[in-house]
């Protein structure tokens, strides 16, 4: 029995949207155990072994809605799309610091290789264009003491990659000193462990909410949203964010 629950967001002769939890892979991984769940079997399992064509991706500890197609015209159409960065998707995430009300974070990005998956690949190709628009949706300062400041702060944000770099969204607010929570490749490891310890929350705050496109057959525009988890509200609720629970 499955540990990941399958939800449905979308479904039609064409396509299929699902809220990804955190902590699923999308696709098997050589380098994880074997028979470790992934998002694309269970929903080939759920379409009766049918073949499924994955058109973006999430990392393993992003939430949030994923998109897949059911046939290669539909890919194909949906692949073009993404390239030509027709597709918009938009993400929740939260950040260390009171953030900038808004912004544009123009900084190009190089190709980050799995080192254990590719042990011997080289990093001296140049620097992507990288952009991300974002806007800051609410603020939060706890009473913990962090470092040598006497409380936290953190900022709710909302965010648009105008591209689609690897793990661009967290290498961005790295880039301009606010790291997204939970991050453990580019965050800050006092920030994760205050919300480990005092808000029992053990996971990357990056939530992909949105995804507006243009249907590949019938050429309507559709704008697919995932629902925040249960432990997500109670926190946005705890922190007086709970109007920002529903979008």
């Amino acid at each position: 029995m499955s540990t990941f629950p399958l939800e449905i967001l979308y479904q039609d002769d064409d396509l299929l949207a699902v809220n990804k939890p955190a902590g699923l892979l999308v696709h098997p991984s050589w380098l994880t155990a074997k028979g470790t769940e992934n998002l694309a079997s269970m929903i080939k399992a759920y379409l009766g072994g049918a073949t499924v064509y994955t058109v973006h991706r999430l990392d393993r500890a992003t939430s949030g809605v994923l998109l897949v197609a059911k046939n290669k015209l539909a890919a194909q159409r949906l692949s073009d799309d993404f390239s030509q960065h027709k597709i918009e998707k938009s993400y929740l995430c939260v950040v260390r610091g009171y953030a900038p009300e808004n912004g544009l974070i123009d900084h190009p990005l190089k190709y980050q290789h799995d080192k254990k998956a590719e042990p011997f690949a080289r990093d001296d190709k140049e620097a992507q264009e990288a952009v991300t628009a974002f806007e800051r949706l609410a603020v939060v300062e706890l009473p913990i003491a962090v470092g040598k400041w006497q409380s936290a702060r953190y900022s709710l944000l909302k965010a648009t990659p105008q591209t689609g770099r690897k793990h661009q969204l967290r290498r961005h607010f790295k880039h301009i000193l606010c790291p997204i929570v939970g991050d453990t490749n580019y965050g800050e490891g006092r920030h994760n462990r205050l919300f480990r310890e005092h808000l029992q929350l053990n996971r990357l705050l990056l939530m992909a909410i949105s995804i507006k496109f243009t249907h590949p057959t019938s050429g309507k525009t559709l704008e697919l949203k995932a629902p925040l988890s249960a432990e997500l509200q109670s926190l946005f609720n705890k922190f007086g964010w709970s109007e920002h629970c529903e979008f």
